[in-house]
């Protein structure tokens, strides 16, 4: 079967990998253009772009998905099917060309978590399960019929960046499973169903990640790991010695109630505790402003923690 895969991200790179290996002919690549980053701000390629260079694939960089050039070019490849994995949204024109369908590869157990970010969102929410589901591409963003759905436990102290790694290595083995049952007519595909109850996964932005230091300890602990290792939880911090704000990347639940104030830190030997409205939160690794992720331990061998030391 001819194939066009489309995505961007490194998430995307090891689908893209699986398809490449496989009995499948892939025959194009679609990526996003070529980005300015970095302090020189100079051009960057995608990791699908760099890894379909390295393979030696056909790409296509549109600027504008309904480009007419680009709509010749893509139909020109004459693909039974395309593989959509972390792009953006596709025009009908597109989605509708390959005479299979398109499908998209979403980390979440659609109807669940639509939307840019299902992983993060997911932890913070304190779900202790999430996946992976295979969908065919409509006229709205995820809300087409699920192919075939892939669940995964959530670890109690798991990050967004572990979550992540784990979806990458089995997202591959569900988009080539649901590859073979598109090509051998075995995709019994099954509408979503509505619900009030969704919970939707909408784009991060800086006011998401700051830290509430009047919640519980574990909904703190739930955004600082649903939020690590990117973009990181923050708050502002108040030492003797350091003014700023501060990312907490990493934290552990104590068995202490607490009985300070909630926010007001606490060294107690070779541990940094802050306190909540119901129980300690251990902190273990931190990002102060302008220095680079270090172990709790090593900032606060740096700093005076006093009474009047805390995160707001």
């Amino acid at each position: 079967m001819r194939i066009v895969f489309m995505g961007t991200p490194p998430f995307a790179v090891a689908m893209l990998n699986a398809i490449h290996e496989s009995k499948h002919d892939l025959v194009g690549i679609i990526s996003s253009p070529d980005r300015p980053a970095g302090r020189g701000r100079k051009l960057k390629a995608s990791a699908v772009k760099e890894r379909a260079l390295a393979l030696d694939l056909p790409i296509l960089q549109p600027e504008k998905l309904k480009n007419p050039d680009f709509l010749a070019s893509l139909k020109s490849w004459e693909a039974d099917l395309f593989v959509v994995v972390a792009f953006r949204m596709l025009p009908k024109e597109v989605w509708q060309m390959p005479p299979l369908g398109t499908f998209n590869l979403h980390a979440s157990l659609l109807p669940q978590y639509r939307g840019a970010a299902p992983i993060n969102w997911a932890i913070v929410n304190g779900e202790k399960e999430s996946g992976l589901s295979t969908f065919f591409i409509d006229e709205k963003i995820d809300t087409g019929a699920v192919i075939k759905q892939e669940t995964m436990a959530i670890g109690s102290n798991e990050n967004a960046g572990s979550l992540h790694d784990r979806m990458m290595e089995r997202g591959a083995n569900l988009v080539l499973e649901t590859i073979d049952l598109i090509s051998s007519n075995k995709a019994d595909a099954i509408a979503q169903a509505p619900s009030a109850a969704i919970k939707e996964a909408p784009k991060i932005f800086k006011e998401d990640l700051k830290i509430n230091i009047t919640k519980s300890a574990q909904e703190i602990h739930n955004l600082i790991r649903g939020m690590s290792p990117f973009p990181g939880a923050w708050a502002n911090l108040d030492l003797p010695g350091f003014k700023g704000t501060l990312k907490i990347l990493e934290s552990s639940i104590s068995e202490h109630s607490s009985v300070a104030a909630p926010g007001s830190l606490r060294k107690e030997g070779k541990s940094l505790f802050m306190a909540t409205k119901d129980y300690d939160l251990e902190l273990l690794s931190l990002q102060p402003q302008g220095k680079k992720r270090l172990k709790a331990l090593d900032f606060v061998n740096g700093q005076e923690i006093d009474e009047n030391s805390c995160i707001s």
